[in-house]
């Protein structure tokens, strides 16, 4: 309501009121009455909010709400992207929080000298996690070395081509790792999970990305070996550690014959604190069209064996076969006469090669036997039956030296 029309009706009640006297005591005068009622009736109308005022109110009310609305859409679009914009770095940190995790995981098996989940030295994280492929091509491959000159993350994009060229035989000589043990014992390595017994080196020169997916490219660097246990490489029945992650590719390529797809490949050996050898590894395999995408965590233990991660030493105690020509560094001149006689009457030659009667295999140094070797100095030529019964396996790849 107006200043003007309130006091125009406040006026106009006086003068009725005046009105009103004058006339209780007949006084009135009717020109009174009809000046206060038309004064009332402009005071009123003055009073009342207009049309324009109700729209020009509503009109200004909207345009609050709308401010209003504006001012909590922006908030709520820069709450948005403020989210939007913490989920790379939140996703760093969670790929962070699972390789401490992972760490975590490996040193309390290590430390108990367990194989493990899986009985097998391996076990599944969850998806791939893979990073800086964007600058390799087709086929390449690349190796790092972290700070302390330890290896590091080993990256390579596999085609079909690498792994057809590697079949039948290795593509070169694996290259000692980083601190790489002084004494590399023949030990017995008891698994639980298939209740046999592997006798042989505790020392492998262990690729990071193997000889089958890579071929003679894996051995262009030192970075891509580390010193892994015996069951680091391949598990506690030839197909775990690190062997499964391999196999998990070889078993896609031997699906897809010939084909174009490829295979992102990562291996970061895992290491706690300043510590020279690694305590696991995480092996990441993506194929380009996602029937591969899985991370696995490989262990580096041996169990019954206690092992020192700074130096290699460890509680094992060293094994002797009751032949003793058998798990040796290269022989002497007089032992490689006496394991050849050995194996001349079991074995017949052919050019260069020295085949195993039936029934008979020669054994190597890393319990793996073969049916003809070229140096049979090197090996024990044994039943088949009992290399099978001491733990020996047959050996699924030959080489230049050795055939299966």
């Amino acid at each position: 309501m107006s200043s003007l029309g309130t006091i125009m009706v406040l006026i106009s009640i006086i003068l009725f009121v005046y009105w009103g006297v004058r006339l209780f005591k007949h006084q009135s005068r009717k020109r009174l009455g009809w000046s206060a009622l038309i004064l009332l009736i402009l005071g009123v109308v003055i009073a009342s909010p207009t049309d324009d005022h109700s729209a020009s109110k509503s009109t200004n009310e909207q345009s609050s709400s709308r401010a209003e609305l504006k001012s909590s859409s922006s908030s709520s679009s820069h709450a948005t992207k403020t989210v939007h914009q913490g989920t790379k770095p939140q996703a760093r940190q969670s790929e962070t929080h699972s390789s401490a995790s992972v760490l975590n995981k490996l040193v309390s098996y290590t430390s108990n000298q367990s194989a493990g989940p899986t009985g097998n030295y391996y076990w599944h994280v969850g998806k791939a996690h893979l990073t800086g492929f964007g600058s390799l091509a087709n086929g390449q491959a690349r190796f790092t070395a972290d700070s302390q000159q330890r290896p590091a993350t080993a990256r390579a994009k596999l085609t079909y081509q690498e792994y057809a060229s590697s079949k039948g035989g290795r593509q070169g000589d694996p290259l000692e790792p980083y601190a790489w043990p002084s004494q590399n014992p023949i030990v017995a390595i008891s698994y639980a999970a298939t209740g046999r017994t592997y006798h042989g080196y505790l020392w492998n020169r262990s690729h990071s990305i193997g000889d089958s997916l890579l071929g003679a490219k894996s051995y262009t660097s030192v970075n891509n070996f580390t010193t892994g246990t015996r069951p680091q490489n391949v598990g506690a029945d030839q197909d775990g550690g690190m062997r499964y992650g391999e196999e998990t590719v070889e078993n896609y390529w031997s699906s897809h014959p010939g084909t174009h797809q490829i295979v992102e490949y990562q291996t970061t050996p895992i290491y706690q604190g300043n510590e020279s050898l690694p305590r696991g590894s995480l092996v990441d395999i993506k194929s380009s069209d996602g029937t591969i995408n899985t991370e696995i965590a490989v262990i580096n233990d041996a169990e019954g064996i206690k092992i020192n991660y700074n130096t290699g030493a460890n509680n094992a105690k060293p094994y002797h076969r009751a032949n003793s020509t058998t798990y040796r560094q290269p022989a002497t001149t007089s032992k490689s006469t006496q394991s050849s006689s050995a194996a001349g009457s079991h074995a017949t030659t052919s050019g260069k090669w020295h085949v195993a009667k039936s029934g008979y295999v020669f054994v190597s140094q890393s319990n793996k036997y073969y049916t003809r070797v070229t140096n049979p100095g090197n090996y024990t030529c044994e039943p088949k039956a009992k290399a099978q019964s001491d733990g020996a396996t047959e050996a699924i790849r030959g080489n230049e030296y050795a055939q299966p």
